[in-house]
């Protein structure tokens, strides 16, 4: 992946979003992201798809669930971008939704 691919990725908000809750929250499946960005799913899914096929996020299935992580293979200069941003971004409000999801399927930190 090139710095253009992964700034790309980026530029749009769902994507960047859903990056910056899944490095905060270590992982999270759609469902999860659903409910803290306030969107449909067949979107989240969509953007979740693309960031999958770039090589930026991986996917494992648990059960019923799949959950998405930061692939293993995300450079180190894409995964301390992601870590600068959000450490300048407040994410209290999705923080907060995802955190009022109940019976959420991936462990809270």
């Amino acid at each position: 992946m090139t710095p253009e691919q992964f700034f790309q990725a980026l530029s749009d908000t769902t994507r960047l979003n859903s990056l910056l809750l899944i490095e905060q929250e270590g992982r999270l499946c759609v469902c999860e992201l659903v409910q803290a960005l306030d969107l449909s799913q067949p979107k989240i899914s969509r953007h979740l798809g693309q960031l999958r096929g770039q090589g930026i996020v991986e996917d494992e299935r648990q059960g019923q669930w799949v959950h998405y992580r930061l692939s293993g293979d995300l450079p180190d200069w894409a995964r301390e971008a992601l870590r600068n941003v959000l450490a300048t971004r407040d994410l209290g409000g999705l923080t907060d939704r995802l955190t009022a999801m109940p019976q959420r399927p991936s462990p809270v930190a």
